[in-house]
């Protein structure tokens, strides 16, 4: 997940489509029709799609939920939790349920990668006016002095509380939040007795059961050259899919290009051949995590990492040597 505030530019990275594909011959299904809500989160929007025999409109309740998640994670949201912890200098006892998981999978993704998603980059990304402060860098970024405010071996953190080794350490959550509401949204509707539905927030994504009729929930992934036309299709099942790239939130400045991705080893915005990275995991918080690692890590390095790791899939957009735009599917997607 990015999180990004401004001007909703959380844009979805996938279409859904309506493309169907055939199911088992014979299976005698009843349909319940299909339950569609949408709203505004996390400064994007949400799509959600489900069957449910009792065909409740369970909005009001998932955007409680989603306020709940920001008040907890958002930094956008001053008096949030995270905000709290960002301004203190002594330990912090968890309020909410949402805060510890989020922590504990980033500490996964941060040691899997060897530091290519840290949570703790909250100063460069301040720096390089990606903040809630909005302030955008007119001129070259204190990259030295910044890291030594880089480290998520800076925070110590159990069950019940985080406090901070190093002071002035601050966490930002924008790059693996948003699918953990994914996730958070998934679980509420499962409690509900729903395991059959869609849930998309700012484009990523986690789909349970068939969508109908013999139809499997297909998506579309966005050509970054090309914004709105699709690259390729795939059918999402079972799991969840969430994509990183550069080329939906940046901007230039005294004719530098700025980009919200930042590696927090060195400080610096990636110039690299890799336009977008998309990651299929089983929940949406660990693709959330890794596409922000892959994008940083680069193709060659995301594909020895994959070596280990059947749990999860990319498709990987990336320009070639002869400047044309180049696709990377992982084994696990060339039947998709």
């Amino acid at each position: 997940m990015n999180q990004r505030r401004p001007n909703l530019n959380r844009i979805p990275w996938v279409f859904l489509l309506l493309l169907s594909f055939s199911g088992r011959a014979g299976a005698v299904v009843i349909e319940y029709p299909m339950v569609s809500l949408e709203g505004e989160t996390q400064g994007t929007t949400y799509h959600i799609k489900y069957r449910d025999e009792q065909q409740r409109n369970l909005k009001k309740e998932i955007d409680s939920v989603l306020v709940t998640i920001d008040n907890c994670l958002s930094t956008y949201v001053a008096d949030s939790e995270i905000s709290q912890f960002n301004r203190s200098e002594t330990a912090h006892r968890f309020r909410l349920p949402y805060f510890y998981p989020v922590l504990k999978k980033s500490e996964e993704v941060f040691r899997e990668t060897n530091g290519a998603f840290d949570p703790t980059v909250m100063p460069l990304v301040e720096a390089y006016g990606f903040g809630p402060k909005k302030v955008r860098s007119t001129g070259p970024v204190n990259v030295d002095s910044l890291l030594q405010l880089v480290g998520f071996r800076n925070v110590v953190f159990d069950a019940v509380s985080i406090r901070k080794v190093k002071k002035n350490i601050r966490l930002d959550f924008n790059g693996i939040a948003q699918g953990y509401s994914v996730d958070v949204i998934a679980e509420f509707l499962e409690s509900k007795g729903i395991n059959r539905y869609m849930v998309e927030i700012g484009g990523e994504i986690r789909t349970k059961g068939p969508k109908g009729d013999g139809q499997s929930w297909t998506i579309g992934i966005e050509n970054p050259l090309q914004p709105g036309k699709m690259q390729t299709t795939m059918k999402l099942v079972n799991r969840a899919m969430t994509t990183a790239g550069n080329y939906r939130n940046h901007y230039q400045s005294n004719g530098q290009t700025f980009s919200h991705i930042i590696n927090p080893k060195t400080g610096s915005m990636e110039q690299s051949s890799v336009l977008s990275v998309t990651v299929f995991a089983p929940d949406a918080i660990t693709a959330d995590g890794y596409d922000t690692a892959f994008f940083v890590m680069g193709l060659e390095a995301t594909k020895r990492f994959l070596a280990r790791r059947p749990d999860l899939d990319v498709y990987i957009l990336y320009t070639g040597e002869d400047g044309q735009l180049k696709a990377f599917a992982s084994e696990g997607l060339k039947n998709l």
